[in-house]
């Protein structure tokens, strides 16, 4: 495991847990890294000390450890039973799998999505983005779609 000191754009200084710095790069580039106080992902690593431990401290850390941004003040927080990490796994798996076989059409989905519903281009499986006043009126067309999960733990 490994601590980074963090800090958004708007100077917010916070600190992050990371199975390894390879995650810590992957999460960043994939904006999954978030200021807990702004929401803010244009996040960087701040300069700390370095942190030294004997021999006689080490301590067993799972390999499969999430990234655990420090909460704000009161924010919620949740102790999961074996049963609910199975299913945020599970969620993680489908987000993983929609992602990979559909094609991004990014702020282009409610345009994508109506095109296909009326038969003016070939049904596939899309992905993107869309405001809530276009999820509304997508829905008010009788166009079916579905948000992707997004677990909490990601945007950290």
């Amino acid at each position: 495991m490994i601590r980074y000191a963090l800090a958004c754009d708007k100077g917010h200084n916070f600190e992050s847990w990371f199975p390894d710095s390879v995650a810590y790069d992957k999460q960043t580039k994939r904006k999954l890294v978030t200021c807990p106080y702004c929401g803010s992902a244009k996040v960087e690593k701040a300069i700390m000390a370095p942190r030294l431990s004997s021999a006689s401290k080490k301590r067993s850390v799972p390999s499969e450890v999430p990234a655990v941004a420090a909460p704000a003040a009161n924010s919620p927080v949740a102790m999961m039973s074996p049963q609910e990490q199975e299913f945020r796994s599970k969620l993680k798996e489908l987000r993983e799998h929609l992602t990979k076989n559909a094609d991004n059409v990014g702020q282009k989905f409610p345009d994508e999505a109506r095109k296909m519903h009326y038969g003016e281009i070939e049904h596939r499986s899309i992905y993107g983005e869309a405001t809530p006043k276009d999820a509304k009126e997508l829905l008010e067309e009788g166009i079916e779609f579905h948000p992707l999960p997004i677990l909490p733990d990601e945007r950290n």
